[in-house]
């Protein structure tokens, strides 16, 4: 297999990737062609084939990161052809082909070949974390040909040799998800120089974190206790060699260790050892200043006197004397890191002395004084402006100029915050902190890997060309689980012109083609492609969770209701099937694929696809349960039993996971909490979002009825959450129209007793079908209605149906709306409104050097829309970058035009997100989407955008008469993201998509 790694920046270079190029760093090298051949090359170089491989020589004096790095190379090329390589740590062997590996500066055979001009460094050397690979005729008297693998520093030689393993087949993830590698009997490398260039980012890297209780409960049964006298769930250097190897080999170079009860230096003494041998830089998260994790304040509060308190107000003099020894360690240990400034609360809150700018700058003035006591002023420098943190750098506080000031998201993936332009630029520069994993409000979300990545690469662009370049982390929970996301991340921190948007399918393919060879990389792409656009929609924890927000703008917040409609736009029924159509597509792909990649494809595909589709068809049969239980429905009892079901096959999908999958490797991995959420009186108030304990529980509760002997007939509608004949309203379905896009119209017939009882429903017009349109009723049917536009009169017509059934008799009245003429073009207004996805525009217009970016699926439902650059000045509307949307109207009056965007943050200076709409030629209205929503405070409004994937807002218009209309949105702050347009014309109905795209004419 082939994975050229860079390549994919010339195939994305589309017409449309040329007018919105990424900024590139003046060093960032070139995309390279892919130089690993699986056949016979002229002039190339022989790795391997005929059952030999050639030997690996590595100079014993290099950096220990680099002499180990030489084994892993060894082992891949054995995991690739069966043929294990002999390694050198001393004398060049005499034959006539070997491979070369060093660091300029630290291998002497490496600087002799550059001395000697057979080894061409330049752009390499005296770069950051930069590799090349060169072909070189006859380096050495005793040597015909060399495969040269050399780094301007030590992780750029371990990055030149891990990219060589990953071109071979060695997928990053081969141990984590137990991915083979591509078996080929020869490998060749082409002849030539090869670079992957100079990082864009300096630090990348991941946080593990809310490790809880997967990690927690599998790592110390893998790897052993930790070696800290009583705390055996610590993470030892065993557990890290295999957090350090996937980071190399992902090209990342920093990390935060886990945090929740474990102390990385206390837990196992060799855990620092490690990350140097291994060559990662260490840092702490945003809550564990001076190299000390907070927990090893906990475990000895009062070790160095004091109150025990962590108060710099009320116990600053042990406070400094811990920050001190954590100084001191880095300094002794030779401990290469990233020193976190700073402080907040114990156990990652705001700090209970208060939020005053001058503590602040007390206990940043504290900690550079022991920094430069310590010797350690030079060491890089960080403060994370995390959560409440903020609010100091709002208010003016900044931190010394050489200090990395680091921005966050808001912790689901909305950045809160990007440099103003208008400061001096930084000699620290700018970093991010980015989640794919949190614990928190308004919900945790731990289980499974939710990213939409169009919506990921929209914030990681705007971050990267506002300037934040010097650090970047991803809060990555387990790791495991978040595999794609965390790897997106880190190849879009390596070379952001390599991955425009347009070219996340081709990472997509790239990715799955790493893990599953080739042939499988298509379909396993798609799948991958459409599980993050539904998963993304809603964190799964959250689908028991219903928000609304009211014309005064307060949220209320139901945790035993679906946030899908049942009765409208048959949305729950459509979204569950969707998660049903890709199981089933998952489960043919699975049968396609050999024995070997099972377990790989299991773990990074298919259980998080099975598990998510189970889930959605659990909340189905609950909600439904629930709905019926209302009604009274014979078939209460069967959805209860179908809810229970969908929980034991999760059950059994984690046992099978835990015990099983890959001879139990992964005992204990599978526990994390899905289910449970919100169910205050078992577990308190935290249960809003914290987790609920094990086992899980269906919550809400299901419902059980007791079911009479004698036949009853009920009847529901599309469209509502009554029934007949106990509402007291008439019932009346939506209105049918031949340019309707919703699911097809239907009337049930339900049994609210034990007999069954035969049914009939009548249409007094010949041309309103409807099927079945009699039978018998054991419990329920479902009818569908549909119209022969073809016979229909023109014009509306109100067709009164009657159902027949057990004694009763109820009347539904359809309303059937035939236009005289077809709409010449443009979305066609039906059932009350005119809904369009964000990139179906019928023009779209640029200027002032702004042009729109399409961001392919990053919508909930279709792909979305952003003015670039991010970094343009506000517009005013009126003139300028425009979408225009034609619409055909069959009504007048007062419209509302709704707009759903992406759920961003105020990143930059000013009152908030704004745009504009108008229709056809009246006035702009400007519309600011931020109002009320405070990802400071993180507030119910924020809660509610960032758990509904969209901000929805609306402006309301006046239609002098039908006919063709123009809706312009126009730009008037650049971050805005627009996923979808809805026009009400007064028949829009509830749901938390909104309604399916409307018919478009022409």
């Amino acid at each position: 297999m082939r994975f050229p790694r860079l390549s994919l920046a010339v195939a994305a270079m589309t017409a449309a990737a040329l007018l919105h190029p990424v900024p590139v760093a003046a060093d960032q090298a070139a995309a390279d062609d892919d130089y690993v051949s699986f056949a016979p090359v002229t002039g190339g170089f022989t790795l391997a084939a005929g059952g030999s491989a050639a030997p690996l020589v590595v100079d014993g004096g290099d950096h220990p990161g680099v002499v180990r790095v030489v084994n892993d190379l060894r082992d891949d090329v054995e995991r690739v052809t069966g043929v294990r390589p002999a390694v050198s740590t001393g004398t060049v062997p005499q034959r006539s082909q070997v491979v070369l590996v060093g660091t300029l500066g630290k291998s002497p055979v490496i600087d002799r070949l550059a001395a000697d001009g057979k080894l061409d460094v330049s752009g390499v050397s005296g770069k950051w974390e930069t590799s090349l690979q060169q072909v070189v005729d006859n380096p050495l008297p005793t040597v015909d040909r060399a495969l040269v693998i050399a780094g301007s520093d030590p992780r750029g030689t371990i990055y030149g040799v891990y990219d060589v393993s990953r071109r071979i087949g060695v997928s990053p993830w081969y141990w984590w998800d137990d991915v083979p590698a591509r078996h080929h009997d020869a490998l060749y490398v082409r002849p030539g120089r090869h670079t992957q260039g100079t990082p864009a980012v300096r630090y990348r890297g991941f946080f593990v974190n809310d490790e809880n209780p997967q990690t927690g409960t599998w790592a110390p049964g893998v790897f052993g206790p930790g070696k800290a006298s009583g705390f055996p769930q610590g993470l030892n250097h065993l557990y890290y060699e295999k957090i350090f190897e996937v980071m190399l080999r992902l090209k990342a170079n920093y990390l935060w260790p886990a945090v929740w009860g474990r102390a990385f230096a206390e837990d196992d003494p060799d855990n620092h050892a490690t990350a140097t041998r291994y060559g990662v830089v260490m840092g702490t998260s945003h809550e564990a200043p001076m190299m000390r994790g907070i927990e090893e304040w906990n475990r000895h509060p009062k070790a160095y006197g004091g109150t025990g308190e962590w108060s710099f107000v009320r116990n600053a003099d042990a406070v400094k004397a811990y920050w001190r020894d954590g100084i001191r360690r880095m300094r002794q240990q030779n401990i290469e890191g990233v020193v976190t400034l700073g402080m907040r609360g114990n156990g990652d809150t705001s700090l209970p002395d208060g939020g005053g700018i001058d503590l602040m700058k007390q206990i940043i003035a504290a900690q550079r004084q022991i920094l430069g006591e310590e010797g350690a002023l030079k060491a890089p420098q960080v403060w994370t402006l995390y959560k409440e943190v903020q609010h100091y750098w709002d208010e003016g506080l900044r931190a010394p100029d050489d200090v990395t000031v680091v921005f966050t998201d808001d912790n689901w993936g909305n950045m809160r915050k990007v440099p103003d332009r208008t400061l001096p630029a930084r000699a620290g520069g700018y970093g991010l902190y980015y989640h794919f994993d949190y614990v928190g409000g308004s919900r945790n979300y731990k289980w499974a890997d939710t990213a939409n990545l169009g919506n990921t690469w929209e914030q990681l662009h705007t971050s990267y060309v506002s300037g934040i370049d010097r650090l970047w982390v991803a809060n990555a929970g387990d790791l495991k689980n978040n595999e794609r996301a965390t790897q997106f991340f880190l190849d879009y921190a390596w070379n952001p012109a390599a991955l425009p948007a347009e070219g996340i399918a081709g990472w997509e393919q790239q990715y799955a083609a790493q893990n599953f060879g080739t042939t499988a990389a298509p379909a396993v792409a798609g799948l991958l492609h459409t599980y993050g656009q539904l998963q993304a929609r809603r964190k799964p924890e959250s689908t028991n969770r219903k928000m609304t927000r009211s014309a005064s703008g307060a949220v209320s917040t139901d945790d035993t209701t679906t946030p899908f409609s049942i009765e409208n736009y048959a949305e729950l029924d459509r979204v569950t099937a969707e998660w049903q159509a890709l199981a089933a597509r998952a489960e043919s792909v699975r049968a396609s694929l050999p024995q070997a990649d099972q377990a790989a494809f299991h773990q990074l595909v298919f259980y998080p696809v099975k598990a998510t589709a189970n889930l959605y068809a659990l909340r189905q049969a609950q909600f439904l349960n629930r709905r019926y239980w209302t009604q009274g429905r014979a078939a209460t009892n069967d959805l209860a039993a179908t809810a229970e079901a969908r929980l034991a096959d999760d059950q059994a999908m984690s046992a099978y996971y835990n015990t099983t999958l890959s001879g139990g490797k992964w005992r204990g991995w599978q526990t994390q909490t899905k289910f449970g959420y919100g169910d205050k009186d078992r577990y308190g108030s935290n249960a809003s979002w914290q987790e609920p304990p094990k086992p899980d529980q269906i919550y809400p509760a299901l419902h059980r009825i007791t079911v009479p002997d004698a036949a009853e007939m009920g009847v529901a509608i599309a469209g509502s959450r009554e029934w007949w004949p106990a509402a007291g309203s008439a019932a009346v379905l939506p209105a049918f129209s031949p340019f309707q896009t919703q699911a097809a119209q239907y009337i049930e017939v339900f049994n609210r007793g034990a007999t069954a009882f035969a049914y009939r429903i009548a249409a007094p017009v010949p041309w309103l079908k409807v099927s079945p349109a009699e039978g018998s009723v054991g419990k329920q049917v479902r009818a569908t209605l549909t119209v022969d536009w073809a016979q229909a009169p023109r014009g509306t017509t109100r067709v009164p149906v009657t159902v027949t059934g057990a004694g009763r008799t109820v009347t539904v009245e359809a309303v059937v709306d035939n236009p005289a003429s077809l709409p010449p073009s443009g979305f066609v207004e039906a059932n009350g409104y005119v809904s369009m996805e964000a990139d179906h525009y019928t023009a779209a217009a640029g200027g002032s050097g702004v042009s729109w970016q399409r961001i392919p699926d990053a919508g909930r439902t279709g792909s979305a829309l952003t003015p670039v650059p991010p970094t343009a000045p506000a517009q005013t509307p009126g003139s300028g970058p425009r979408l225009e949307y034609r619409m055909n109207l069959t009504t007048a009056g007062p419209v509302t035009v709704w707009t759903y965007l992406s759920p961003r943050n105020n990143v930059l200076p000013g009152s908030g997100i704004r745009y504009a709409v108008s229709l056809d030629d009246q006035p702009p209205k400007t519309v600011n989407t931020t109002a009320g929503v405070d990802d400071l405070t993180m507030n119910a409004l924020w809660g509610m955008v960032t758990a509904d994937a969209v901000n929805r807002t609306s402006a309301t218009f006046t239609v002098a008469a039908p006919g063709v209309h123009t809706l312009k949105f126009w730009m008037v702050d650049p971050t805005v993201v627009a996923q979808k347009f809805v026009v009400d014309t007064g028949g829009l109905a509830d749901s938390y998509l909104g309604p399916p795209e409307s018919y478009r004419a022409g």
